[in-house]
């Protein structure tokens, strides 16, 4: 316990002193961060090497103690062989953030080589996991356990946008692991765990608001990466994947953060990597609250996912139980409480079947386009268009082509107001489309553009029609749409 102690002291101090020299270099070359008056909260340029002091504290202070600790002292540890194999990979993140934030790198680029460094993790044994010895196991565990081990990583890199944030979420987590560790008696993953956790302690001073240095992706990545190696050994307790559910409630914050980001830049159908001001943080500073009261409100969020995450863990089955539905439950209300547009609407589209509407509207024009295309003569298009009409709750249809005309009437039109469609054919003719319904099928988009595909085939039609070319040039939102109030 006293090496722990002393452990997590030395790299507090270390932290503590490195931290302005790095702030210093960075001013004088001028790797700081530029405010860009958008997304970035900050007003003034501040140095992004804070993720340098803490990876060289930690490093220096782990090297410190294992070089001259007593021959006695429980430094002869649990998991310090995968520990010290772990360091490999630790590197790699913590080179790719710094070259990053040196140079700039593409997302691609960065999410290729935090794989890579995952699965060097992976291979020494940083496994999620999932029914350990059974046969075939592996192949679940491996892309499981990489895709925790990046997911962390970008979910620490996601947050840091705004002081404090990133490292006070960082310290909360890796307290959390370290008191998990104490009560399982892992003097290996204790060990790993405090001189992260002096480090961030000491950071805070320099990184909470007003901020005088930011930690840089190459201090958030490690960072996240860090952890999620630190919470596959926390699991590792189990030899199921229940395991992981305690790490996973105690990084719970910035995990949600990745999931609610790639929710929401893909229901908006924007880019994965695109930065936006739809983050946890940008949202409560929405609300007029200071950038401290953010921060110390999703401080106490994390404070409350930690004894939630320490209590599953250490409970019994049934009562962990419980616990895992009170966590859902309270992250379930955050999120509403956050009213995300895109959110809310998916919801409301899934409450009121929408989806399905849309899945069986695609069904049925997939049958109208083949049998469009099978069709043989003028005459069996006609057939196919009415009985498609009918199904869409058309009123009528009315077709005209090279003189013939074809007109079929489902029901009269009622007293609300009436949609006319026409489709103009590039030769002499029309399709003319009626219905008095406010809303329009989900499907009509489609439905028309397939009436231009099939209709727009004149060597078909050419013995019935003597013409050489019709085409129909139509789109739901380029026809000639009319709204009447009666015909």
């Amino acid at each position: 316990m006293y090496a722990l102690l002393g452990l997590g002291t030395l790299a507090f101090v270390l932290c503590l002193a490195l931290t302005p020299v790095f702030r210093y270099l960075s001013l004088k070359l001028g790797l700081v961060d530029q405010p860009d008056h958008n997304r970035k909260v900050h007003k003034h340029p501040i140095p992004r090497t804070g993720g340098v002091a803490i990876v060289l504290s930690y490093a220096l202070a782990l090297c410190f103690m294992v070089r001259f600790a007593p021959p006695g002292a429980a430094v002869t540890i649990q998991h310090r062989d995968l520990l010290w194999s772990l360091f490999p990979a630790v590197g790699l993140i913590f080179l790719i953030g710094l070259v990053d934030d040196l140079l700039g790198m593409k997302a691609w680029h960065k999410l290729l080589g935090q794989i890579v460094a995952a699965l060097w993790a992976v291979s020494m044994g940083a496994r999620v996991p999932l029914f350990n010895g059974h046969p075939g196991a592996d192949w679940v565990m491996w892309p499981l356990s990489v895709l925790w081990l990046v997911g962390c990583t970008n979910a620490f890199n996601l947050i840091d946008g705004m002081d404090g944030l990133a490292s006070g979420v960082g310290l909360f987590a890796t307290f959390t692991t370290l008191l998990a560790a104490l009560l399982q008696g892992n003097w290996g993953l204790a060990m790993a765990t405090v001189p992260l956790a002096g480090c961030l302690l000491a950071f805070l001073r320099y990184n909470f608001n007003p901020a005088s240095i930011f930690l840089g992706d190459s201090g958030s990545l490690t960072i996240g990466f860090l952890l999620g190696c630190f919470g596959v050994i926390w699991s590792q307790k189990s030899a199921t994947l229940l395991g992981m559910i305690a790490p996973l409630m105690a990084f719970s914050l910035p995990l949600f953060e990745v999931c609610l980001s790639i929710g929401r830049r893909f229901l908006r159908n924007q880019p994965i990597f695109q930065p936006d001001r739809g983050h946890i943080h940008h949202r409560l500073l929405s609300r007029g609250l200071h950038p401290r009261a953010v921060a110390l409100i999703l401080y106490a969020a994390c404070g409350i996912a930690a004894v939630l995450s320490l209590l599953q863990s250490s409970l019994s089955f049934h009562l962990g139980g419980l616990i895992i539905i009170l966590f859902c439950s309270l992250s379930l209300f955050g999120i509403r409480r956050l009213n995300y547009i895109e959110f809310r609407t998916a919801g409301q589209v899934l409450r009121q079947g929408r989806i399905l509407q849309m899945m069986q509207g695609e069904i049925h024009l997939e049958n109208f386009r083949d049998a469009m295309n099978a069709a043989k003569t003028l005459n069996d298009c006609w057939n196919i268009i009415c009985e498609a009409c009918e199904e869409m709750d058309f009123c009528s249809v009315r077709m005209v082509i090279n003189g013939q005309n074809f007109q079929e009437v489902f029901r009269m039109p009622i007293d609300d107001p009436t949609w006319q469609i026409r489709v103009k054919l590039k030769t002499e003719g029309q399709i003319v489309l009626i219905r008095s319904n406010e809303s329009m099928p989900p499907a009509l988009t489609g439905f028309l553009k397939v009436l231009q595909e099939t209709m727009s085939d004149a060597k078909r039609f050419a013995p019935e029609l003597k013409i050489a070319d019709v085409s129909a040039s139509i789109s739901l939102l380029g026809a000639a749409a009319t709204r009447i109030s009666k015909l």
